[in-house]
């Protein structure tokens, strides 16, 4: 996955991308970003303009 990818992707398909990862292969949104080389705010601000927020208790994007 690559920012491009970030920015012309479906933003529900996105969701559904990164809480799999999340729930399968990271403990938090910033070791995702870390290890995948992505931008934390784009990833954030994509999904919360489609209506979800990380909840970071939870490690995942829930609707708002």
């Amino acid at each position: 996955m690559i920012i491009g990818d970030i920015k012309s992707m479906d933003s529900n398909i996105l969701v559904s991308i990164i809480n799999m990862k999340l729930r399968d292969q990271y403990n938090s949104l910033e070791s995702l970003c870390y290890d995948l080389n992505l931008i934390e705010d784009d990833i954030v601000n994509k999904c919360k303009d489609a209506g979800y927020r990380y909840i970071k208790e939870q490690n995942q994007f829930k609707a708002i």
